[in-house]
């Protein structure tokens, strides 16, 4: 245990513990009303919203699949950002101002305005069912590092165990101070994993023996016949999972990706609704992604500069002119925690391993409050108020605690079964923490479209949409055409266009109804506060 860190990495693992606990102890004062706990009292400042928004986008995920795409590719994925830019300029201007008119603690009770509580319900529990897919795939990504910090390797076991520890410490972190407690600790989690990546940077650039120049120059051109690595904008016309990059995935299936994100995701969205009115949540969303990008191409940048380190021999003076073979344990592993447990010098490797614990944290405790808020707000509180209980708002607040601990369970379940489940697909671990999204994604968006921007659509095409909209993507997963079709007719689609083709289904489907005459709002389970 540990025994590839130094005293000078226990001493910084040491400091972070108590970094911890003292903003813990600062941040987690116990909220006592709904609002607090879920909303923050509507009084979070626009800039500490727009840092928790970038914190929860970059996890564990863009640690460790951020320098492998800088590493395998060059700069499309930091091109994406044009899609986001898209995205939250229409969340902005169609979803957000409504949000804040009905005065709503989720986005899915928007819906009930046109279909009813059923409505709200569903797609509250399709969120809640992707975030667990969303959220346990980051988990696990957190926990493959955790475990060679714990006990030296990635068997099934210890990522396990990491994953059980990550979760408790998430969930001890985050239960008494409610979504304020996650915002400002998303703050604390964003300045550790900011700082890690520059002190990797910094380290890497010291150890290539080249000038800036002379390293651009390099990038450019990596090796006879390789392309440029730092190519930001990708052209080619290519529909599978190799292309997810490409400009026309970029304004195509991350638009719709970031939509979703931003606008439809409550992980996202419930920071949002925190600030003091429409206007300023807008802001915060849009100066989250204007941050995003130089925070994205720090981790890029570190591929790129470890290409150099293990690829380019005839630089580095190295004997070997292969590139290496990332195991640790006899388990693959990606190029950046071979590098990181291999060879970067002591005390950066403690920070770095911080780095990827913070980035876990961070994503894990915006996690836990927003599907605990969906899960009391939309389902248990309605349930409640339709059997005539009258409660006051200290045991809904003492009911989205408990929701925390089932949601902490759900995922701590989901990262174990994506251990074997990216195993088996072998999907790079940026692209299958994005894919794992578009199976709640195509519903929401189908269902939000047609209620945006159409008058038709009901109850039961509402139902149909999301659930046509989750099998849709599903049945184009490779694994699941293996099963169902010929090994000729088996096609590789990336996620980006699955999600494309899964909107589309899903919004004609909800088209297909008859609008209702009456709203539902009122029905059984509704309720307004």
């Amino acid at each position: 245990m540990l025994g590839q860190y130094s005293l000078a990495d226990v001493l910084v693992f040491v400091a972070y513990g108590l970094v911890l606990l003292g903003s813990g102890w600062l941040f987690n004062r116990q909220s006592k009303s709904t609002q607090d706990y879920f909303l923050g009292g509507n009084k979070m400042s626009m800039w500490v919203v727009a840092i928790s928004v970038l914190a929860t986008s970059q996890s564990a995920a863009t640690f460790l699949g951020g320098p492998d795409q800088g590493y395998r590719g060059d700069l499309t994925y930091l091109a994406t950002n044009i899609g986001a830019f898209i995205a939250v300029a229409f969340v902005a201007v169609f979803l957000i101002p409504k949000f804040y008119q009905q005065r709503v603690y989720t986005v899915y009770e928007l819906l009930e305005q046109r279909f009813g509580a059923r409505a709200k319900r569903e797609a509250g529990l399709m969120y809640l069912f992707g975030r667990v897919f969303a959220s346990g795939a980051r988990l696990y990504m957190a926990a493959i590092a955790v475990a060679m910090i714990l006990f030296g390797n990635i068997e099934a076991n210890s990522v396990i165990t990491a994953t059980l520890i990550l979760t408790f410490v998430g969930l001890v972190y985050t239960v008494y101070g409610g979504i304020r407690t996650v915002i400002y600790s998303d703050v604390l989690q964003a300045l550790v994993y900011i700082s890690a990546a520059i002190a990797v940077i910094i380290v890497l650039y010291n150890a290539i023996p080249l000038s800036f120049g002379e390293l651009f120059h390099a990038l450019q051109n990596p090796a006879p016949g390789m392309g440029s690595k730092l190519q930001l904008i990708d052209t080619d016309v290519d529909f599978s999972s190799s292309g997810v990059f490409n400009i026309w995935s970029v304004l195509t299936g991350f638009v719709l990706l970031n939509i979703a994100a931003f606008g439809l995701d409550q992980d996202m969205t419930q920071r949002v609704l925190t600030c003091k009115n429409a206007k300023e949540g807008s802001k915060a969303i849009l100066m989250s992604v204007v941050m995003v990008i130089p925070v994205m191409l720090l981790f890029i940048i570190i591929g790129l500069l470890l290409f150099i380190y293990y690829q380019r021999p005839d630089i580095m003076a190295s004997a070997s002119g292969s590139e290496p073979v990332p195991t640790f344990a006899g388990e693959a592993v990606t190029i950046f925690m071979y590098y990181v447990l291999t060879e970067i010098p002591a005390g950066v490797r403690g920070l770095v391993t911080i780095g990827i614990i913070a980035a876990a944290l961070s994503t894990l405790n915006s996690g836990l409050n927003s599907m605990s808020s969906v899960l009391i707000q939309d389902i248990y509180r309605p349930w409640q108020q339709s059997r005539g209980k009258a409660r006051d708002d200290k045991h809904f607040v003492r009911a989205g605690q408990v929701g925390m601990a089932l949601v902490a369970a759900a995922l701590a379940l989901m990262a174990c079964l994506c251990y074997y489940w990216q195993q088996y697909t072998e999907t790079p671990l940026l692209q299958f923490a994005l894919s794992v999204m578009v199976f709640s994604y195509s519903g929401l968006l189908g269902v939000y479209f047609v209620t945006l921007f159409s008058q038709r659509g009901n109850r039961r095409t509402v139902t149909a949409a999301l659930v046509i909209g989750f099998l849709s993507p599903l049945l184009m997963q490779p694994y699941t055409q293996q099963l169902l079709l010929p090994a000729t007719w088996v096609t590789d689609i990336g996620f980006t266009w699955q999600l494309m083709i899964g909107t589309t289904i899903s919004t004609l489907i909800c088209l297909a109804g008859r609008p209702t005459k009456q709203p539902q709002a009122r029905e059984e389970f509704a309720w307004k506060t």
